[in-house]
């Protein structure tokens, strides 16, 4: 039998960033979207008691409600077993999950949840708006024709509403997958590679949709392999590795440097001038590095760079790609040890 631990109301925060409870203020249940404490998940055969796969190791995690939050890691971190633990299809051997305040298994609890799998599976008979019917049906909801016409023009099929969805490409079938997660103003949205598929302009209206999404209130819980989506929509950043949470925290916190920083200056700049004041050259971005270890030091070079000729356009932190915090975190360890 899989044990399943209970969450104790004062349990202590996980990495520190469970919200603690304060006089006059909500208990931190009411303000987590997603909370995970010591979830271990080992599968086993049918007759093994010992040995298996471990696909989670004691993974702690706090999402409060309302962020955006991207989940990322090699193949067979245990990504997909979270999110199977976080809609109540499969069950931790030890710990505890608890998402919007209840169980996984709670329908009330799920029927708050809008689900994108990765593996996408659609009647190929019916059309758009038959499938959102449906989809609609199973979440105890009953939207009008209209309502259902909206959504499917909202993530951009209005002029297929009417056609089967046999005849659709990859890129069609992952937005009426959205629209199917967005019935209902689902109060977390459980997104598992939400633009694989999609062009790149689909790409940027989903990313409008999601961050209208999160203006309305719903918590985002991204899962993707494109890092480059994953920075344009959330805000914060978890990487798993071995079932393990090994890095999480704000996406300025992971990729920023407190001495590097991008400028860009107006067209006609002097390069060799400001090359020789330690600016460098962005490659194919255009643009210019600088290291400064203050921001007395910062705006000393500015000022050299202004007495030189130079006019300053833009200035912002220099944040290092995903890619390579991802490498970095994975670096330290066995960053495969784990199932999918």
């Amino acid at each position: 039998m899989e044990a399943r631990g209970k969450l104790p109301r004062r349990a202590p925060s996980p990495r520190g960033t469970r919200l603690r409870a304060a006089a006059g203020r909500p208990d931190y249940a009411a303000v987590l979207a997603i909370e995970a404490s010591s979830v271990r998940k080992i599968y086993r055969g049918f007759f093994r008691r010992s040995g298996g796969q471990t696909a989670l190791a004691g993974l702690d995690i706090a999402i409060q409600r309302g962020a955006a939050f991207g989940l990322i890691g090699l193949n067979g971190a245990g990504k997909t077993t979270f999110i199977k633990t976080l809609l109540g299809v499969v069950r931790p051997t030890s710990g505890a999950v608890r998402v919007l305040g209840g169980e996984p298994e709670d329908p009330d609890v799920r029927a708050k949840i809008g689900y994108l799998p990765e593996r996408l599976f659609l009647p190929s008979t019916f059309t758009p708006r038959q499938f959102l019917a449906s989809v609609a049906r199973l979440k105890r909801l009953s939207p009008s024709e209209g309502a259902l016409r909206a959504l499917v023009e909202r993530v951009g099929l209005g002029a297929d509403s009417d056609r089967r969805i046999g005849g659709f490409s990859k890129g069609m079938r992952q937005r009426l997958g959205l629209a199917a997660a967005l019935v209902g103003q689902p109060e977390l949205l459980v997104l598992d590679e939400p633009t694989d598929g999609v062009d790149p302009l689909g790409r940027a209206e989903i990313r409008k949709i999601l961050g209208e999404e999160r203006a309305r209130g719903a918590t985002l819980f991204l899962n993707s392999h494109l890092l480059s989506e994953t920075e344009r929509v959330c805000d914060r950043i978890g990487i798993l590795a071995g079932g393990r949470l090994v890095r999480e925290g704000a996406l300025l916190d992971l990729c920023g440097s407190e001495t590097a920083y991008r400028v860009r200056f107006a067209d006609g700049v002097d390069a060799a001038r400001v090359a020789a004041l330690g600016f460098r050259p962005v490659e194919g971005e255009g643009g210019w590095r600088l290291a400064a270890e203050s921001p007395a030091a910062l705006n000393e070079k500015l000022d050299q760079a202004r007495r030189a000729g130079a006019l300053l356009v833009e200035l912002s932190r220099d944040l290092r790609d995903l890619e390579d915090v991802l490498a970095e975190a994975l670096g330290a360890g066995d960053a495969r040890g784990g199932a999918a």
